[in-house]
């Protein structure tokens, strides 16, 4: 179980520094759209983004430490459901155009679920 365990923390890890580097250093065009888009201000999408980087973190220092890495898969699942409420207000969801952007904070809410329960079953 602990393979499972540190395969789905290391996927999650790295899924997860992808997305908030980018968004604490405020470069590329996420941020600039979670911006206008999202109407989200400077402050807060580097402060998501060092969240995203921060459970990255945990999570790799989690496959020492489990519950460290459990607290930061849920965590980062709390991270994603907060971008879903922001998805579904914005009305990503039932624009065809913008709905997979939109889908990857599910799937990744759903790989931080499923890598906290890994991790609490590989204890």
């Amino acid at each position: 179980m602990y393979i499972a365990a540190a395969t789905l923390s290391v996927i999650l890890a790295l899924a997860s520094a992808a997305a908030g580097g980018p968004k604490a250093l405020l470069k590329g065009d996420v941020p600039a759209a979670l911006q206008s888009h999202m109407g989200l201000s400077a402050g807060l999408v580097r402060f998501v983004g060092a969240a995203e980087v921060a459970a990255a973190g945990g999570l790799v220092a989690g496959l020492f430490w489990q519950p460290l890495g459990i607290a930061a898969a849920a965590g980062f699942a709390l991270v994603m459901l907060g971008a879903i409420g922001f998805h579904a207000r914005a009305g990503d969801y039932a624009d065809p155009a913008l709905r997979g952007n939109a889908l990857a904070p599910v799937a990744l809410a759903v790989l931080a679920v499923a890598t906290a329960v890994t991790l609490s079953a590989a204890m």
